[in-house]
Parts: structure tokens; sequence; C-alpha cells
């Protein structure tokens, strides 16, 4: 079950909210379980990375949402919030949403969940707000600059896509073990793609713009972030899958820019972390997640 909450962001644009609940079991309180059955429950702000969407935190909001309220956020240019090509995608503006979107709901001060890019927009906002902030999970992000050959390098990666593809299964196929990226087949890639895609006159499309995702890319990679990092005062969770992007050196010394840092990782994931094994992530940010929101 998912209900949709639209909320406004920077600039006027519309931005798509979600709670996710699993509906309740068969004579049980029908408010079981949901995600608005506690008023006042500490609030929880899910952010996904480029090219993300808020289902991919599905899972994740449905463990929480027996507790807590946890609401996931399809951010400018994703999923089904606006789209417009003539917005903002710069970090100001992911910035000017997520907070935006922490006032309308309700939700301050929240523990915010980012991962990738979403990581990096909750960081930025944890130092800028700190009183909308009692927590931070950041997840396979990193503080350093990417520079411009990585930024040329994912302007190749898009142009590679076969797009449109024939179908979903395709989808599933090319972004799980076709792509040149893909070190060792994964389903869970694939299906994290395959959710990202529209179905159009020709084919299988993503729902953004590559374009855009690129304008958004660039507003980070040429710059690093230790500064707004060593800015952020609330206790924080800095979580890297094993195999992920971000390297185990980095995220020790985040860990020790931040003056209220902890560690934690997944062994056997990627970057897709809180997607590729939702019960292994549960267990590294579950303590954490215990502790920030009072239980």
């Amino acid at each position: 079950m998912a209900r949709r909450i639209d909320v406004t962001g920077a600039g006027g644009l519309r931005l798509a909210a979600w709670e996710f609940a699993d509906p309740p079991k068969p004579g049980s309180d029908p408010a079981e379980g949901r995600a608005d059955a506690r008023p006042g429950a500490p609030g929880v702000l899910l952010l996904h990375g480029l090219m993300g969407r808020a289902s991919h935190w599905a899972s994740t909001a449905r463990w929480l949402a027996a507790r807590h309220r946890a609401v996931a956020l399809d951010q400018r240019g994703h999923g089904q919030s606006e789209k417009d090509p003539e917005a903002a995608y710069t970090r100001e503006a992911y910035v000017e949403d997520a907070e935006g979107a922490l006032e309308q709901l309700g939700l301050a001060p929240a523990v915010l969940v980012g991962h990738a890019m979403g990581a990096l927009t909750a960081w930025q906002l944890a130092a800028k707000r700190p009183d909308l902030v009692r927590g931070l999970i950041i997840c396979d992000m990193r503080a350093s600059a990417l520079g411009a050959a990585s930024q040329r390098e994912w302007a190749q990666w898009f142009r590679a896509w076969p797009v449109p593809f024939a179908t979903l299964a395709d989808v599933r196929k090319w972004f799980g073990e076709d792509d040149p990226w893909v070190e060792r087949p994964s389903p869970a890639r694939g299906a994290f793609y395959a959710e990202v895609m529209r179905e159009s006159a020709d084919g299988w499309r993503p729902v953004f713009e590559p374009e855009q995702m690129l304008r958004t890319r660039e507003s980070w990679v040429y710059d690093a972030h230790w500064e707004e990092l060593a800015q952020v005062r609330c206790p924080t969770l800095v979580v890297r899958g094993v195999d992920g992007e971000l390297g185990r050196a980095e995220a020790q010394e985040m860990v020790r820019v931040l003056p209220a840092g902890e560690y934690a990782e997944v062994p056997d994931a990627g970057h897709l972390a809180h997607y590729d094994l939702p019960g292994a992530w549960r267990e590294a940010v579950g303590p954490f997640l215990d502790q920030a929101l009072g239980d």
C-alpha cells in the first residue's frame, strides 16, 4: 500500500512524497501498521540517489512504518515529481526541496536517510538546518570530488543505453548483465532500473531525462564536500556496501571528520545495499535508528 502526498519544492515545483505501509492483516485493527497510525511518531525522510525514485525505499519504509512515520520523496526530475526542463537542478534546489518536505509534512526533527546523491542532499541539509535533523544515515556517497573524467564517463554511459528497450525483461537483462559497468550479473541492479522505466509508443524509456541527470550530477562532481560534512552536528552513520563505490578508507575518514560519526558496512553488498540486500541493510542500520529515534 502506498499513499501519495504532494509537496511544493523550490521555485514552486510539485514533488511527490510517499508513505509505504503493508495493509492490515485479516482480523487486526485496520489502523495497525499504517504509516499514519501514530500521530507524533518520530519522522524519517528517505532520499533516493541519482536516477532513483521513492519506491526504491519501499522495503525500508515498510519496516520503519510500524513505529515511525517514514516518508520517501521523489526528488525533482525523478519518479512522479515534476521534470520541468527549465527548473533548477542545483544542489541548493535539491536541499531546499528536502527542507520544504520536512516542514510541510511535519516530520521535523527527523532522521534523514540518503543513498548516494540523496545522502549528499541529506548532509547538506543537516549542516544548513540542524534544527530539522535529529540523525543522519549516509549510504554509499563519497565526500571527495569525482572530477571531470567521471562526468565524461557518465555522459558516455548514458549514450550507450540501447533505448528504447523492447520489453522490461530487456531492461533487466541489460542493466543486470550486459551493461559494461556490470562486473558480475546482478538481478537486483536490473530490477532497480526496471523501476525507473515507463512504456512509450516505441518501447521502454527512463522516466527521467538523461540530460537533466547530467546537469544534476554536474552540480556536485567537481567539488569536495568535507567542509559541509564537518558542519553536521547530529549523530550520523556512514554505511557502505563492501563492494560499493565508497571505499573503506574514505568512509572511515568521513566518520572521523563528522563530530558524531559512526561506521557500518553491509557485507556482500554493492552500491545498492538497501535495495539489493534489505535484510542485511536493516541489521546494519537498525541499532543506530533505534537510538536516534528514541526506541
